[in-house]
């Protein structure tokens, strides 16, 4: 129990030094996270900030994406990753949600990501590479939803 109020504890620091601008500070305290979730959540932080700020945020993507696989608990793992997925998603930042989205080992979820990030492309009137990624979801559920609201989008 002490390990989770000391990690919320750097978590609400991380947060702190965020919003002055001081990511590698930022990335050096959440370094010393001891729960893996809150370490991941603390560094998709820092990424999406940098991102929303229009720095260069790649690194800190990178870390964010390897803090979220290293959590033991499978299901928060995805749950991690598919947040940070749809968080630069969200940003409009499509290539990097289909990279963070290949991370996601969890078919039926990995595909949620995946019919997502092509519906946004068709939005944006990519329809060739929006059914490319639609065909290639391994969920057939899924797959059907994504076609259907693709069609219906046209």
């Amino acid at each position: 129990m002490q390990e989770w109020y000391r990690s919320r504890a750097l978590y609400e620091a991380v947060l702190k030094i965020v919003e002055s601008g001081n990511y590698e500070e930022a990335v050096r305290m959440a370094e010393g996270i001891p729960d893996e979730g809150i370490k991941a959540k603390a560094f998709s932080t820092i990424a999406i900030e940098v991102a929303k700020r229009g720095g260069d945020y790649q690194r800190f993507l990178e870390r964010t994406v390897e803090a979220a696989l290293d959590i033991d608990n499978f299901e928060e793992s995805t749950k991690a990753l598919m947040s940070l997925a749809f968080e630069f998603l969200n940003m409009d930042k499509i290539e990097d949600a289909r990279k963070i989205s290949m991370f996601i080992k969890d078919v039926p979820n990995r595909s949620k990501v995946e019919a997502e990030i092509a519906l946004k492309l068709a939005k944006k009137g990519k329809v060739a590479e929006a059914m490319e990624i639609i065909n290639g979801i391994l969920d057939e559920d899924v797959k059907t939803w994504a076609m259907s609201r693709l069609a219906s989008q046209l």
